[in-house]
């Protein structure tokens, strides 16, 4: 195998966390080879598994004196001369940003306004590596490099479980979204920075992008939303009749204009008669002088009639043909509207 006087690492990719030198096994060293590390970048040093010692930033001779566990670990017959078997990990300590997070699936969450909904999250996160060698030995293990693509995949379990958590205490109901959001990343990114710690990771941003709702729990929003808008019920079938109506001259489909406007007015007509006759039925109630307009035995009796359709019973004084009042006995005029007895 050959021996090496320079060994350095360049990330050409800018995705790289770790990179391991040599890519497989050990690494046969001479004592007094040179190591470089350049900015940003620290190296862990490697002897027999265990872990000597972090170099920073500069140009390292590797020797006993640099590295004094060295003395222990190798044998030395020949001077110094003789080289030795070793692994390198660098590892790239700058900032890591816009790293994406999502769930996998909806989260059902218990909402106080419309019960159980599903809901959806996704947003972005920022880390460096705070700890090198807990890094190393906690999530890289002997793999020949890590790259972003592995801690996004990684930590997305964690990310989403702490998320989960944070919704829970912070969100009372979808409808609050809007003022919610940053609280809730806010008591996400408390709850992750203890795990990012634990493996040697600082988190540095956590963001929520957005919270969705399914389409039928958006659709129900919207219903609501609008009803809440309208107020009145009664305002709002007037409303959906005019627009309704509105709408026929266009019901035609295809041909020509003036048989799609003849064809939507006919359907105009024929809807707007039952539209009307459904508000009107809606809009109208019983009156109280129909309430009123019974028989002594409590049959329904017609305004004006003076006997009673069904038991034949005599109406003392009748009732008003114009609005159906009870007229007391002997009246000449209606003390409701005024109209003449005849």
């Amino acid at each position: 195998m050959d021996l090496l006087d320079v060994i350095e690492w360049q990330d050409v990719s800018g995705n790289e966390i770790v990179h391991r030198w040599p890519t497989y096994g050990p690494g046969t060293i001479r004592l007094g080879a040179q190591l470089t590390v350049r900015e940003s970048q620290v190296a862990v040093f490697f002897r027999d598994g265990k872990a000597l010692d972090v170099l920073g930033p500069g140009r390292h001779t590797l020797e006993t004196a640099n590295i004094p566990l060295l003395q222990r670990l190798i044998n030395l017959p020949f001077g110094g001369e003789t080289p030795f078997q070793a692994e390198i990990y660098f590892v790239n300590m700058r900032t890591f940003t816009g790293l994406k997070w999502g769930t996998p699936s909806p989260i059902i969450f218990r909402d106080a306004e419309l019960s159980m909904v599903r809901l959806g999250a996704n947003g972005a996160y920022t880390c460096r590596v705070g700890d090198p060698q807990l890094f190393v030995n906690e999530v890289v293990g002997t793999e020949n490099r890590y790259d972003t693509e592995s801690v996004v995949d990684w930590l997305r379990d964690f990310i989403v479980a702490r998320f989960q958590v944070a919704l829970g205490e912070q969100l009372r109901t979808v409808l609050d979204l809007p003022l919610q959001m940053e609280s809730i990343a806010a008591a996400a990114q408390t709850r992750l920075a203890e795990d990012f710690r634990n493996y040697g990771l600082e988190l540095v941003d956590f963001l929520v992008t957005s919270i969705t709702p399914p389409e039928e729990v958006m659709k129900l929003i919207d219903e609501r939303a609008g009803m809440e808008a309208v107020g009145d019920t009664r305002r709002y079938l007037q409303f959906q009749t005019a627009q309704a109506i509105g709408d026929m001259p266009s019901a035609g489909g295809g041909g020509s204009d003036a048989v799609a406007t003849g064809v939507g007015m006919g359907a105009g007509v024929a809807m707007g008669a039952a539209m009307a006759g459904a508000m009107k039925d809606a809009m109208s109630s019983p009156s109280s002088a129909e309430a009123e307009a019974k028989c002594p035995a409590g049959h329904p009796v017609p305004a004006g009639a003076k006997f009673c359709p069904q038991c034949g019973a005599a109406l003392a004084g009748g009732f008003c043909a114009e609005c159906g009042r009870p007229l007391p006995t002997g009246a000449k005029f209606c003390p409701e509207c005024g109209k003449a007895v005849s």
